[in-house]
């Protein structure tokens, strides 16, 4: 009975194990950040500031347009005051009804409306590059975060694989000692070397599942649970770099903060000339007309529609003003948008320099990085061969456990090194390619 459920257990175990793999996505690169960017919370702030910037322009460009109000007022009144019959004075109560429409029109406001309109609409445009940048800047943190759990992931490959190699190194040696062509201290070594393996498996794991959950709170997912990534093809080909130089000329034409800063050092001249505009006179002009409705106690009145005739009246007129002394308000407002004019030039500048700065940082670590993957290419390969060497003079009895166990030590030292070397090549492959526009996928 007790066998029966242990065996029902074991199935059950296995029919969860293989629901949940079933169970589990995996994603590309691509995915994530197309993802990624769909909801990820700052990237959703920034998309509503450029929504608030599209409806400044709507606002500035029907700032011409007429401003049409109306207006009604109902009046009581009560105590002395004149009869309008013999202008005699008594207590009396009285009402009064007041109603008027009118509208107002700019004709001339010293070109701050036109200016006003042409800047919202570049704000528009800077807006627009910073939710770009938003997304790019996104875009290189997933592609780190989703590089990074490869790279561990196959690390974790590698320790299983050490596994693999000292167990059956364990299951040798026992064999032998059962035989007396070993001894004691050796089966003891070997498998104090396979648990060595096993926690060095364990801690891969552990920070292959770190990187996971990095990876899912970057994406903005509940949990980690039942995501997983694919692994690309990752047969590397190393073709000449493209020059930094010419990589930064690319990169000043397409680089979301070097539009944005642009953008608005553009916008600084409307601004300087929106508040200019103060020392411009400003003509409107304006039409209208209203009506009221009049009764008192104990004096006969009009119907309320004859007297919303007779009492009708119309007005048209131009308002001219003209700026003569407003405390300095204007003098300053210039100073501060020219101020502000030169800020917006430097920082458009020190945005260059630190884009070049990136670059080159970019292009040096990617020929390092190639660099490196040759060389630890070429270590993995020496590793291996001294292995082998190793584990047939040990299997001959011509080397001893420890330096058998140091060859073993290089050969993972040099598979760990060959993998980080790729993944950190292909990362930097992505950069170069984000800066020449490309996108990261």
């Amino acid at each position: 009975m007790k066998s029966k459920l242990i065996i029902s257990a074991l199935l059950l175990s296995a029919v969860s194990s293989g629901l949940s793999a079933q169970d589990t996505k995996e994603w590309t690169l691509k995915q994530c950040i197309d993802y990624a960017v769909a909801h990820n919370i700052s990237i959703q702030q920034s998309a509503l500031t450029a929504k608030q910037s599209e409806v400044d322009v709507n606002t500035n460009k029907w700032a011409r347009l007429p401003e049409v109000s109306g207006s009604a007022s109902q009046n009581w009144s009560w105590g002395r005051a004149a009869s309008p019959v013999d202008n005699s004075y008594s207590d009396t109560h009285s009402s009064n009804s007041n109603f008027s429409i009118g509208a107002g029109v700019p004709l001339f406001t010293g070109f701050k409306i036109p200016n006003q309109y042409k800047l919202s609409q570049v704000n528009l445009k800077a807006a627009l590059a910073d939710l770009q940048k938003a997304k790019d800047d996104l875009s290189i943190n997933i592609a780190s975060s989703y590089l990074q759990a490869l790279l561990d992931k196959e690390l974790c490959k590698v320790a299983q694989e050490q596994i693999t190699l000292s167990q059956q190194q364990l299951d040798r040696l026992t064999r032998m000692l059962q035989v007396g062509k070993s001894s004691p201290a050796e089966v003891a070594e070997a498998r104090s070397n396979l648990e060595q393996y096993k926690l060095a498996a364990v801690q891969n794991e552990n920070s292959y599942k770190l990187a996971m959950l990095d990876l899912s709170q970057l994406l903005e997912l509940p949990s980690p649970e039942g995501f997983g990534i694919i692994q690309p093809e990752t047969n590397l080909q190393f073709a000449t770099l493209t020059p930094p130089d010419d990589i930064y000329q690319t990169a000043l034409t397409q680089k979301a903060s070097i539009q944005a800063a642009k953008y608005r050092l553009d916008g600084s001249d409307l601004n300087i000339k929106v508040a200019r505009a103060g020392y411009m006179p400003t003509l409107s002009f304006s039409l209208g007309l209203g009506t009221s409705y009049y009764t008192m106690k104990g004096v006969d009145a009009s119907s309320f529609g004859s007297q919303l005739n007779n009492n009708l009246n119309k007005y048209v007129g131009f308002n001219l003003s003209i700026p003569i002394f407003d405390r300095f308000a204007t003098r300053n407002n210039i100073r501060t948008a020219k101020i502000q004019q030169m800020n917006y030039s430097l920082q458009l500048e020190n945005t260059k320099k630190t884009l070049y700065k990136e670059i080159q940082q970019a292009w040096y670590n990617a020929l390092a990085s190639e660099n490196k993957y040759k060389s630890s290419q070429s270590a993995l390969d020496a590793a291996k061969a001294s292995f082998d060497l190793m584990k047939a003079k040990y299997e001959n009895g011509r080397a001893t456990m420890v330096e058998y166990n140091e060859a073993q030590v290089k050969l993972q030292k040099a598979e760990s090194d060959l993998l980080q070397a790729k993944y950190d090549y292909i990362f930097r492959g992505k950069i170069l390619e984000f800066y020449k526009g490309e996108q990261i996928q």
